[in-house]
């Protein structure tokens, strides 16, 4: 039996009304990847993932810049929100398909972007930024942010689509959670704080997911 129907099995065992969280790790096989896209993404209620996990995925699964080899230094917002917007428009439940999965949160070094399908979740500005917030501690492994100790390495501008006539933001340091919404799915985007000299590095992505978990407030049916 495929690795990825052993895992949806096993979801299914999961009394109903209990959210899962799937945290994605790096992999190389892409027909493994695109069977856990099309088979174990529908049966998970929300996703986790970095860079190099969302470039592999679309590329796996021929989705949006599924040509782009590798990113060029930091990932391009625009071209990440394009592949974040496919993953729920045609896997998630945004078009009332047989698909559990309304959220993701996908977290590269400079900043964060939580995606969620409107009408399941809530909280996802407080959400959004506890994970870049515990992001800059626990690398730096101190309780709070020390402003000397961390980095802005996030665009101060950028383009929410290539896809489509997205908008152009530019950063507000005084409102640094940014929203926009596109087709039924809302996205917040959040700089990182980034460590200079990072100590704890192991887990951070889960930590990450974690954070925003807690924070995250789910509607039902869930």
């Amino acid at each position: 039996v495929p690795a990825s129907c052993r895992v949806v099995t096993s979801i299914s065992d999961i009394p109903t009304g209990i959210p899962v969280h799937l945290e994605l790790a790096s992999m190389t096989n892409r027909e493994l990847m695109s069977s856990i896209v099309h088979q174990v993404f529908p049966a998970v209620t929300s996703l986790g993932l970095n860079e190099q996990e969302l470039l592999f995925l679309t590329q796996s699964a021929s989705g949006p810049h599924s040509s782009v080899s590798s990113w060029n230094g930091i990932p391009d917002v625009g071209m990440v929100s394009d592949i974040l917007f496919w993953i729920l428009n045609e896997h998630g439940r945004s078009k009332g398909a047989a698909s559990d999965l309304t959220r993701i949160h996908f977290h590269t070094l400079a900043y964060h972007i939580l995606v969620t399908v409107d009408g399941h979740w809530a909280n996802q500005l407080a959400a959004v930024a506890a994970g870049a917030r515990v992001a800059g501690t626990q690398a730096c492994a101190m309780e709070t942010i020390d402003a000397g100790r961390v980095s802005l390495r996030a665009p101060r501008e950028f383009m929410t689509s290539h896809s489509e006539a997205g908008s152009r933001i530019v950063l507000n340091p005084s409102e640094p959670v940014v929203e926009w919404h596109r087709e039924g799915i809302s996205f917040h985007f959040t700089p990182v704080l980034v460590c200079k000299d990072p100590i704890r590095t192991v887990g951070l992505g889960d930590a990450i997911s974690a954070e925003g978990l807690f924070y995250s407030e789910v509607h039902p049916p869930y």
